[in-house]
Order: structure tokens, then C-alpha cells, then sequence
């Protein structure tokens, strides 16, 4: 009797979010099993803490080109150079620590960003009807054929160069294929018979975009955005390699431009090449093999095979 008054009693808010935890838990025992997304996410872990811990694996001075005048330019790796030096002599190794910072910094800020438009523009194109729901999708068809590549050089050139900056061209040039996404998401939500009752309880688009639609669309936005951050990386190596980063920050693109600058691979520092070209493929590989596993989890059509 006591089991079922305490049943009773529970506010549905309670039970939601009884329900969420049991799905989460869920959710984690699945991607557990998932051996090729727990190496992905155990690498992701890996490089998070060592550039959050920069400052103390790397000191600042390390990276100082006046207080490294003995130090030997184009070393190759060895013992003493792990992964050898640059041409002003400063340890691969230490600008690949602190370049994790700005790319990972620029990879999930970027990728907030697309996130947040496409979801809107997306749920919004796929809610609303008539036409405020052409002119959303309008809006989406326009910047999924512009390049986005192309518009992001462009608003890189015309604002100030910093980290920031790439931030928002990124941001603003890839949130289309979210959006596209997301409409089709929400079209399939709102077909169902529980929005139909809401409505007809006199429930508005506010309502029912953020007690049914939202709730609804964010697992496939949770597992299109581990895959969205390995391009936000890529378009933000391809800004800096471009030149058109911050200079005074390190980057894994600056360091594979100041290779390109000296001819790295032509004259036989092969080193300044290889390291930060590995370290972007692998972080790019381990955010596919996350997003990859969350999305064969969401996804029942791709569980089921």
C-alpha cells in the first residue's frame, strides 16, 4: 500500500525525469559495449586533459624564441627532441600541447554555434507551415549550396583575425546540414499521435516545441555534433594553415603553415609535417568513432542491422 501511495504521490516532473535517468544509464551501458567508441573516447580524454594541463606540462616560456637561442633549429626526433624542434628551435612536442588548446577551444565552440542555429532554423522549418516554414527552408537550401569552406575565408578576411573569429565563420557556415537534419527529425515528431492531442488541448508552438519537439530531436543533435566537431577542427587547421588565424596563439594549423613557410617537406624536415597532420587525423578519426557510436545507439534502424 505505501509503494503504491508513494507511486501516487510522484509529480510527473519526477517521473520524467526518473524516465531520463533510466535512459541515460541505458544509453552508457550501450556505448560501453561499443569498443571502437570507447577508444575514441578514451583518446578524446587523453588529449582534453593534456591541454587543459598545458601551463604545467608546457611552461609558457617554452615557446619563447628569444630565450631559446642555443637551442638547434630543425632538430630531428631523438632522445632529447621527442618529437624534435621548429625553425626557430622550440620543442614540437610543447606547440602541439598548447595547439590542442586552440583547436579543441575552436572545435566545440564552433560546433555550439552550428548547433544552436541549425536546431532552431531546423525545428522552426519543420514546425511552422505556410510561409514562415518555405522561407526557414529557403534560408537552408541557400547556405547548403554556398561553400562553406569558401564563406568561411571570407568572413575570416573581413573581420578581425582571432580565435573568436574563426569561431563565429565556422559557426556561421556549417549549421545548414544540421538544419536539414533536424527539419526531417521534426517532421517525423510532429506526425505523431501525442501532438495532435496537444494541440487540440489548445497547446502553442511554444509548447510544443519545447515540451515534444525539442526533447525529440536532441539525441540526433547530440550524435550529429561528436561528428560535427572532427570538420569544425578540420575547417579551423584549414583557416590557420591559410593564415588567416591568430598568429600570436598556437594551432596545429599554424605549426603545419610554418612548415609550409620553410618547405618542410621538400627540404627534409619531414617531422614538422607528419606530427601535427597525425595529431589532427587522429582527434578528427576518435570524434567520428564517438559520433559513429552514438549514432548506431539512436538510431534504431542502424542498431538493428
Amino acid at each position: 500500500m505505501s509503494a503504491l501511495t508513494a507511486t501516487v504521490t510522484r509529480s510527473p516532473r519526477s517521473m520524467a525525469w526518473a524516465r531520463r535517468r533510466k535512459a541515460f544509464g541505458a544509453f552508457c551501458r550501450e556505448f560501453a559495449r561499443s569498443r571502437t567508441g570507447m577508444a575514441g573516447l578514451i583518446f578524446l580524454v587523453v588529449v582534453i586533459v593534456v591541454a587543459i594541463l598545458a601551463p604545467i606540462l608546457a611552461p609558457a616560456w617554452m615557446l619563447d624564441a628569444t630565450k631559446l637561442v642555443d637551442a638547434p633549429r630543425f632538430a630531428p626526433p631523438s632522445f632529447e627532441h621527442p618529437l624534435g624542434t621548429d625553425h626557430l628551435g622550440r620543442e614540437l612536442w610543447v606547440r602541439m600541447v598548447w595547439g590542442a588548446q586552440v583547436s579543441l577551444i575552436v572545435g566545440f565552440a564552433a560546433t555550439a554555434v552550428s548547433m544552436f542555429i541549425g536546431t532552431i532554423v531546423g525545428i522552426g522549418a519543420g514546425h511552422f507551415t505556410g510561409w514562415t516554414g518555405g522561407l526557414l527552408m529557403r534560408i537552408i537550401d541557400f547556405f547548403l549550396v554556398l561553400p562553406s569552406l569558401i564563406l568561411a575565408i571570407v568572413l575570416s578576411s573581413v573581420l578581425t583575425r582571432g580565435v573568436w573569429t574563426i569561431v563565429i565563420a565556422i559557426g556561421l557556415t556549417s549549421w545548414a546540414g544540421t538544419a536539414r537534419v533536424v527539419r526531417s527529425q521534426t517532421l517525423s515528431v510532429e506526425s505523431r499521435d501525442y501532438i495532435e492531442r496537444s494541440r487540440v488541448l489548445g497547446a502553442g508552438h511554444w509548447h510544443i516545441i519545447v515540451k515534444h519537439l525539442l526533447p525529440g530531436v536532441l539525441p540526433l543533435v547530440l550524435a550529429n555534433t561528436t561528428l560535427t566537431v572532427g570538420s569544425a577542427i578540420i575547417a579551423e587547421s584549414t583557416l590557420s594553415f591559410l593564415g588567416l588565424g591568430d598568429t600570436t596563439m598556437q594551432s596545429w594549423g599554424s605549426v603545419l603553415k610554418n612548415s609550409m613557410d620553410y618547405s618542410a617537406a621538400t627540404a627534409g624536415y619531414w617531422w614538422y609535417v607528419l606530427v601535427p597532420g597525425v595529431a589532427i587525423v587522429l582527434v578528427v578519426l576518435a570524434f567520428t568513432l564517438v559520433g559513429r557510436a552514438v549514432e548506431n545507439i539512436i538510431n534504431p534502424t542502424l542498431r538493428s542491422r
